[in-house]
């Protein structure tokens, strides 16, 4: 006998709907399953039937309703959270907040933040080679260890000076990308031309020092601070195609972020 666990609200006990009632999966679709929560969960909000102060069970018990993965109902939550659809507050948990207008975001890379702050940007391809994905690699991509994947190695410099060390992987099935292009276009630019519609990302900045070779790389002092920050990439469907891991001279790059209040 399964039980049904439902949604509390901030205007009642109970919502009249159960999360079973507004997310309806198919496991036989290419379609990532945290992809198809998230959607189904998005419409439900956008829709009125989780308005605004309804509060969303904890992962375990949401997963265990659907019949997924926590780690899959964690992603979908954090596809959420990043879209600014629900908030998560320690000792409030998780609930709906209001619906915002939002306009579509184009995801960048350092080559078009470079081209349209009016610096021109060169490239140095270091490698481009074809690999067996790792399994840090093949978890990002959502791919099997093993899988053959593109490894991108580039230093991107601006006013002739270094600012930093990219590392880019995409699955070798998704396109072919030649050095004399990477040289001359931004990755993001390159993936877009082959139809390839990035839709969203997940990213974490961080700060270290960097090794001897990365400060020689990067013409800094030894042990000097870097910015790091990994991205995966997504399409319109969900699925990763390109997880990246770049440092950055700390002394010319920072980033700018943009935070609302909650």
């Amino acid at each position: 006998m399964s039980t049904v666990t439902t949604i509390a609200t901030a205007r009642g006990p109970a919502a009249t709907d159960s999360l079973a009632d507004l997310v309806v999966l198919d496991k036989a679709s290419p379609v990532p399953l945290y992809f198809q929560v998230a959607q189904q969960l998005e419409a439900a909000v956008e829709g009125g039937k989780l308005p605004p102060g309804t509060r969303l069970d904890n992962e375990i018990e949401l997963a265990d309703q659907l019949g997924v993965s926590r780690p899959t109902m964690r992603r979908a939550m954090e596809f959420l959270v990043d879209k600014g659809l629900i908030v998560r507050r320690r000792g409030v948990g998780t609930r709906v907040v209001q619906s915002r207008v939002r306009r579509p975001l184009e995801l960048t890379s350092l080559y078009d933040d470079l081209k349209n702050a009016g610096q021109e940007p060169t490239t140095t391809v270091l490698s481009n080679t074809i690999e067996p994905a790792t399994a840090a690699v093949a978890e990002a991509l959502g791919l099997a260890e093993g899988t053959p994947v593109v490894v991108v190695v580039r230093l991107r410099s601006a006013r002739n000076q270094p600012l930093a060390r990219m590392c880019n992987y995409l699955p070798a099935a998704l396109l072919e990308i030649s050095t004399e292009a990477l040289e001359s276009q931004g990755l993001y630019q390159l993936i877009r031309a082959a139809g390839v519609r990035l839709h969203a990302a997940t990213q974490v900045i961080g700060a270290r020092n960097a090794t001897a070779a990365e400060a020689r790389l990067l013409e800094e002092s030894r042990g000097a601070a870097v910015l790091t920050m990994e991205r995966v990439a997504y399409d319109d469907h969900g699925t990763a195609v390109e997880y990246g891991t770049h440092i950055y001279a700390a002394t010319r790059y920072s980033f700018q972020l943009s935070l609302l209040t909650g």
